[in-house]
């Protein structure tokens, strides 16, 4: 890890990424497959025990202030705002008199609440609903949960609960195995914004599928991952929605197969 950030900085990209399986260095991206399926086969899947284990050691550090936040079980000392994601809930909630409702898609065990809350804190109500795999929603009510903070199974037990202002898709729509159908149920959830963030994008006419691979640092996994057409992706959404903003991620760009990538995301608001 260390040889390979010494000579990151003079280093082209696409030898960044062919050196990083042989240090250990960051996550990477290997293949391009024909169909998820083919993905998961090669596959260690998210459900392991042992990355909800560490990730909910993790957010239990930040909940007794022994940690300023945590992100994939990594625990910061200080707060990684992401400023964009802000400025869409904030912006929301300015159009709901001070109140915000967040559906938080894929949401852990609420890390980008975590991360949020402090600047949310001004907010007359803010209700937080996280859905997530069942086994993570099982930790988070028994560990996690607070008046605000709330885990849920499925997207329509998050609206029984309350109808959202917000439905936030952070570092998640790539893992999962029909996103568009997911987009679709979050597009008639009645939530007036979408705020996409973390997610890899390309300028390709068509998604790509890969295979990603976390540093055992983070936790050991190889998940299929879905390098998105920004141009696919807007073409779905933009009969319902519009964008706002685009921005970039804190996450680097990456090369797979010679196809270049780099994360961002959107604020896209409902069309009226």
């Amino acid at each position: 890890m260390g040889m390979a950030n010494k000579y990151k900085q003079w280093l082209p990209p696409i030898m960044i990424e062919r050196l990083k399986p042989l240090f250990g260095y960051g996550v990477y991206f290997s293949g391009r497959y024909d169909d998820w399926a083919s993905a998961s086969e090669s596959a260690t899947g998210y459900d392991a025990e042992l990355i909800l284990e560490r990730v909910r050691r993790a957010s239990l550090e930040v909940i007794a202030g022994r940690a300023a936040f945590e992100r994939d079980s990594v625990l910061f000392s200080e707060v990684q705002h992401s400023f964009p994601v802000l400025a869409g809930l904030l912006r929301a909630s300015v159009e709901n008199e001070g109140r915000l409702a967040v559906l938080d898609f894929g949401g852990s065990l609420g890390s980008s609440y975590f991360q949020c809350r402090d600047f949310l804190s001004v907010l007359d109500s803010l209700s937080w609903n996280v859905v997530e795999q069942s086994h993570f929603v099982r930790c988070g009510r028994e560990c996690i949960e607070s008046e605000q903070l709330k885990f849920c199974f499925t997207i329509d037990e998050a609206m029984q609960k309350v109808t959202p202002d917000v439905a936030l898709l952070s570092s998640v729509l790539q893992y999962l195995p029909e996103p568009y159908a997911i987009l679709s149920e979050l597009m008639q959830s009645g939530a007036d914004y979408l705020i996409i963030d973390r997610t890899p994008f390309s300028d390709a006419l068509r998604d790509e599928i890969t295979l990603q691979h976390i540093p055992d640092t983070i936790y050991p996994a190889k998940l299929p991952c879905r390098i998105f057409s920004k141009q696919m992706l807007m073409a779905y959404l933009s009969s319902q929605y519009e964008i706002i903003a685009e921005f970039e991620s804190d996450d680097s760009s990456a090369n797979v197969g010679g196809m270049r990538f780099s994360f961002g995301g959107m604020i896209l608001r409902r069309r009226r």
